[in-house]
């Protein structure tokens, strides 16, 4: 029960940060780019407002469920879902160290005068999104290979309790 309730809760919330952070990459980014940078500047700081505690939840919930998980399974699916915490730590670090400090500078810039070099901060917050992306979409695949992994081991492991107990 421990572990399906672990599996279940990781796989839902580390599904949830790969589908929210592939939308944003995918859909708003782009979107970033095709409206004036006035526009561009005001939307993404009133992003942010609803957008920081919602995926900061999410960061956090998927690396405390993935780790729940990895303490709840065997072997190489312990392993793997070890694996998915990490990644979910990193999306938190590189969001935490490199996306937040230049989102406040974007907040500063929709208030006054630009940067001389917005536009390279701005490709390195892209640069950084890329990596938080692919660090969810990375923990999400590893909690599947995971599950797969722990239903495996729970195949081959089935038949020697079964003749075990039949022996007793």
């Amino acid at each position: 029960m421990n572990s399906r309730c672990a599996r279940a809760a990781a796989l839902l919330t580390t599904g949830l940060l790969a589908g929210a952070f592939r939308y944003g990459w995918a859909i708003v980014v782009p979107t970033f780019a095709a409206v004036p940078l006035d526009i561009h500047l005001v939307f993404r700081t009133e992003l942010m407002k609803s957008n920081a505690p919602l995926m900061q939840t999410l960061m956090g919930s998927a690396l405390a469920t993935s780790v729940w998980y990895a303490l709840t399974v065997r072997d190489k699916a312990r392993w793997a879902a070890a694996g998915a915490a990490v990644l979910a730590l990193i999306s938190l670090l590189v969001t935490r160290f490199g996306n937040v400090p230049i989102n406040l500078e974007i907040k500063e810039w929709a208030r006054g005068p630009l940067d001389p070099g917005y536009q390279d901060r701005l490709r390195a917050w892209e640069a950084l999104n890329d990596a938080r992306v692919a660090a969810a979409l990375g923990a999400l695949v590893l909690l599947v290979v995971a599950v797969d992994l722990s239903r495996s081991e729970a195949a081959i492991q089935a038949p020697h309790s079964v003749a075990r107990s039949a022996s007793e």
